[in-house]
């Protein structure tokens, strides 16, 4: 009798451990709650995509008119989903109360989820497809310093480290870049609006109302380099309009 209880109690937990996990119960016996507007209920893309969704999860969803009730919710606020028609509908989780509200979150996000929308074409047209890619917004910045102004400057304050033009040539240190080779660099702009930042300068440079002045007990050890912010600002206009130097194609690497 106990061999034969043994058994029974050992088929049992065999058949109970062959049961997909998505067929045991869950933690919350509810559905979760969606809210999705009229339009999108009307348009009979909701009920195309829940049934398969709970056929692959057994977690079951249903439809609430009151979006402060709803555990998710479709418009046009949260992460963009799918578009169409004329609109871009977006998915907003609004609780995290109910564990299936991630699954189906997830889900409509996926590969599978989004081919289950591109696939309603109740009139044989596809309606939904995949949102429209967002743009990111480039700043546009305006240079507008006086070039001939920065080229006074430059010739003036910079020579005595840079070649700044051909005729400066044989001026300046060797080891130091000339502005024709800082131009072609992909950041000589933030170089140059913020050079006085940037080693060695500060050791010598004073911009006005910018950098403080030097300590007495700590003086710059060569003759500072004085300049104006509308001073910096031409010399990035000129920068901005001589010709880069070519540096070549960029180094391959085996």
């Amino acid at each position: 009798m106990t061999l034969r209880l043994s058994f029974i109690s050992s088929a049992l937990a065999l058949g109970l451990s062959l049961v997909p996990l998505a067929l045991v119960a869950q933690d919350d016996p509810r559905p979760v709650r969606l809210h999705a507007p009229a339009a999108l209920v009307d348009s009979g893309l909701v009920q195309h995509i829940l049934p398969r969704f709970t056929l692959k999860t057994r977690v079951r969803v249903e439809l609430v008119e009151d979006p402060e009730k709803a555990d998710i919710a479709m418009g046009a606020t949260g992460d963009p989903l799918f578009a169409g028609p004329e609109q871009v509908w977006h998915l907003e989780v609004t609780s995290a109360d109910h564990a299936g509200t991630g699954r189906f979150a997830d889900w409509l996000t996926s590969e599978v989820g989004l081919n289950t929308v591109a696939s309603f074409a109740p009139d044989g047209a596809p309606l939904f497809g995949p949102p429209p890619e967002e743009t990111e917004d480039v700043e546009t910045v305006v240079i507008d310093g006086d070039a001939k102004l920065g080229h006074r400057v430059s010739r003036a304050k910079c020579v005595r480290c840079h070649v700044i033009d051909e005729k400066t040539r044989g001026f300046g240190i060797g080891s130091t870049p000339s502005f024709m080779v800082l131009r072609a660099l992909p950041d000589w702009e933030d170089r140059f609006y913020a050079f006085y930042a940037l080693n060695p300068h500060p050791a010598f440079t004073v911009v006005e109302g910018v950098t403080l002045p030097f300590p007495d007990n700590r003086p710059s050890p060569i003759a500072p380099v004085r300049m104006t912010l509308d001073e910096v600002e031409a010399i990035v206009a000129y920068v901005a309009a001589i010709q880069a130097a070519d540096l070549g194609a960029p180094l391959e690497f085996q």
